[in-house]
């Protein structure tokens, strides 16, 4: 299984460094030609504006669309405003993701700050239901998810931190900045359940989550 990054921005290798920590192959995605040699993709984190640009700029906003209606796309912050169909805002985005995001919702890089969340989806990699360490770093928000669009976690408060549509996964924070592969796990098993052709079970939030 080898797992495409985007790496036109952003912090792409600390993805590359923990999946290859699990034993993935990894590739760093540029040009549409290199999307033909992975089975899954991640899109990372960084400045949502410029990604946008320069997938404009490489030609590659048509065939990551098209990666995306047959395989797996995680989009962490930045990344997860792409995925979206609305960022309140005009930007390039790939229009995959019932999702509407707000970018910057938690304010600027000095109120950037870390939670603990309960994202009952991780249960499918370890049964033993502890916290996961999110990271948010002028993060964005989802405010809304639509259609077969499900809340993975929320905080206390009840905003949505974490989704989930069929072959595509969003997260405000990010993962890779932790010790806790959880997601990274998780992201492989949905490549794994795609190429076997299976859809992923999905776990949606039931009630908002906790911070501690």
């Amino acid at each position: 299984m080898r797992i495409g990054i985007l790496a036109l921005q952003g912090d792409f290798a600390e993805h590359a460094a923990v999946l290859q920590a699990l034993g993935a192959e990894t590739s760093e995605v540029r040009l549409p030609g290199q999307l033909d040699t992975v089975d899954g993709l991640i899109i990372p984190g960084g400045e949502s504006t410029a990604i946008g640009k320069l997938a404009v700029h490489y030609g590659l906003v048509d065939p990551l669309r098209e990666f995306g209606r047959s395989r797996p796309i995680w989009g962490t912050c930045a990344g997860a405003i792409l995925l979206s169909r609305d960022a309140h805002r005009k930007q390039p985005l790939l229009n995959l993701m019932n999702i509407t995001v707000a970018r910057n919702a938690f304010g600027p890089q000095i109120a950037s700050f870390e939670t603990n969340l309960y994202v009952a989806a991780l249960s499918l990699i370890d049964p033993v239901l502890r916290p996961f360490r999110g990271v948010f770093i002028r993060a964005p928000l989802i405010d809304s998810v639509r259609g077969e669009a499900r809340a993975l976690a929320v905080l206390r408060d009840g905003r949505i931190v974490a989704a989930q549509e069929r072959l595509w996964l969003a997260t405000s924070f990010h993962p890779e900045l932790t010790s806790d592969y959880r997601f990274h796990r998780y992201f492989l098993a949905m490549v794994a359940a795609a190429a076997h052709r299976s859809s992923p079970e999905l776990h949606p939030v039931e009630n908002p989550g906790r911070v501690a």
